[in-house]
């Protein structure tokens, strides 16, 4: 039996960053997480333990530092793509790298120098590269957008057997927490504008239907951004079901007319799904 050296990456993850812009009195904060993978010729290193062909991840993590001073923190995205081409051409070694970004809001409070953390959501963006010359995608998203309707949200006409306990309802809370993700057609879009609308189109969406089940929700959430937005081919998501509960009252003499509900936070349904169009070109480690 042969024994062989499988795919492999390898890089520095977690790289914390702020960038503080100084416009006059005015600052404004890019704060990002920054995680790079590089792969390439790295046989000898798991081989033989050669490190002859490693750049290391503290230069990884020092050129994150450097390139944040050197070209400031604009669009997500772009400064991805700068990083990931920077390894790859730069690296005779390297033949591919994947940056993966998140980024934590902070709003202004009031004057020119106070912020306060935004709320939960988590702007994202996954790079892959294989140089400047070489293949590229881009996947932008969100994580933790939490939504919620109070109403217009259905779920009834599903299977019963003998183990369900699960009433059906006409008229229920639909809350999830939304994780998207969503593949551009090319590297060159006005990125701050395209993730502002897309996020826009998901919360209109789901505003909007009137939902019999989540997975009809994630589908009409999933089409409106690739409507509205031509530089997308393809949207992924992640949507738990945060079940809200009716309190039993009825022991208290008192009515609950969809008002009073218990929020469970354990166990969920978990929806996932893709949705894409029907030109979308193969993109096979974009996601990863």
């Amino acid at each position: 039996m042969a024994i062989v050296l499988g795919p492999n990456r390898y890089g520095k993850a977690e790289v914390r960053v702020v960038r503080v812009t100084r416009d006059g009195g005015t600052h404004r904060i890019r704060d990002l997480n920054v995680g790079v993978f590089l792969s390439g010729d790295m046989d000898e290193v798991h081989l033989t333990g050669d490190n002859g062909a490693v750049l290391t991840t503290d230069t990884q993590k020092n050129t994150v530092f450097a390139f944040a001073k050197k070209y400031g923190i604009g669009e997500l995205e772009e400064f991805g793509l700068l990083l990931a081409r920077h390894f790859v051409d730069s690296q005779p070694t390297i033949h591919h790298a994947r940056v993966r970004l998140e980024e934590y809001a902070w709003d202004r409070i009031t004057g020119p120098h106070s912020f306060v953390k935004g709320g939960t959501e988590v702007r994202t963006a996954v790079i892959h590269s294989d140089g400047s010359d070489g293949a590229e995608s881009v996947v932008s998203g969100l994580q933790d957008l939490t939504v919620l309707n109070s109403t217009g949200s259905e779920f009834h006409g599903f299977v019963q057997d003998q183990f369900t306990t699960l009433e059906p309802t006409d008229d229920r809370i639909l809350a999830t927490a939304v994780t998207a993700q969503w593949r551009h057609r090319g590297t060159d879009a006005r990125w701050d504008e395209s993730y502002t609308a897309t996020r826009a189109a998901l919360l209109d969406a789901f505003a909007t239907t009137h939902s019999l089940s989540l997975q009809q929700t994630l589908y009409a959430m999933g089409r409106r951004a690739l409507e509205v937005r031509p530089e997308l081919c393809e949207v992924r998501m992640s949507m738990p079901n945060k079940h809200h509960f009716l309190v039993d009252l009825e022991p208290f003499g008192m009515d609950n007319d969809n008002e009073v509900y218990f929020a469970a936070d354990r166990p969920y349904g978990l929806i996932e799904g893709s949705v894409l169009a029907d030109d979308a070109p193969d993109a096979p480690s974009a996601w990863n």
